[in-house]
């Protein structure tokens, strides 16, 4: 099997005819599946790009969200709107909702959007200030200390939904894909060739979601997890346990790219 892998696609910085052009790359790589692991637009059309892309490609898409996506609007809307537009349509898959996936016989796919939760690194003393919280609702008019408190919520509910679909998909699986877009370790933090320092790492990681990773692969030595992240748009690929490799995809505004063709 093909697996097509995309993140930080930015679709509303190209025209359409750029996007067909782009489509017309994904097609040449002869993927039987494509995965985006997040930033496919923003939150008034996101829905209309993963549609557009679906109208191009034949292949099922699995995707999760990024940040981006939810510029202009709420968690809630979009993944409402987004967990509806996934139910109607045969090709297009919402990770959050679409549970543990069989890619092949011996790998299985999970994922969720995830969220920078504000543990790495120094949150107190940062002054990284991301147009996140100016531009998604549940992050805007926060202070500090409230702005922090939130964070640690939706890390703590991406871990969640890891904790609950992961005994399952072991159960499964020799080889687990896991798709985020948030990357969930600090030594998958890459920017620029380097991890990135303590301002940034706060908004740039999730400590939740990775701490949930580990235990899960320290109790099955014998299986294999790969994740696909992005967020940082710089690539690098740390391996976390024997079992255990994180890779961070590159990205560009303005300029889309497969990140890999990946051979299951």
């Amino acid at each position: 099997m093909r697996v097509v892998w995309l993140t930080d696609i930015h679709l509303n910085f190209i025209d359409h005819d750029r996007i067909e052009a782009f489509c017309r790359d994904i097609c040449a790589a002869r993927p039987d599946a494509i995965l985006i692991s997040g930033d496919i637009g923003e939150a008034a059309n996101v829905d209309g790009y993963l549609q557009r892309l679906e109208a191009s490609l034949p292949e099922p898409i699995y995707f999760v969200l990024g940040n981006h996506d939810y510029y202009g609007s709420s968690l809630t809307v979009v993944r409402e709107k987004i967990a509806t537009m996934s139910r109607q349509s045969n090709r297009l898959y919402w990770l959050p909702s679409a549970g543990v996936v069989e890619l092949t016989a011996e790998t299985g796919l999970i994922g969720h959007d995830g969220w920078a939760d504000a543990r790495f690194g120094d949150y107190t003393n940062s002054q990284v200030m991301l147009n996140d919280y100016l531009m998604i609702g549940d992050l805007s008019g926060l202070d500090r200390v409230q702005r922090q408190a939130r964070l640690n919520a939706l890390g703590d509910a991406a871990a969640e939904h890891f904790r609950v679909l992961l005994p399952q998909a072991l159960s499964r699986f020799r080889h687990l894909l896991i798709l985020t877009h948030v990357p969930p370790f600090r030594e998958a933090c890459w920017h620029e060739g380097k991890i990135s320092g303590d301002d940034y790492l706060p908004h740039f990681c999730c400590q939740a979601v990775g701490a949930v990773l580990v235990e899960m692969m320290q109790a099955h030595p014998e299986q294999k997890m790969t994740v696909l992240c992005g967020h940082t748009h710089s690539s690098g690929e740390t391996e976390i346990l024997p079992n255990l490799l994180v890779r961070t995809g590159a990205a560009v505004y303005g300029r889309p790219q497969i990140q890999d063709v990946i051979e299951l």
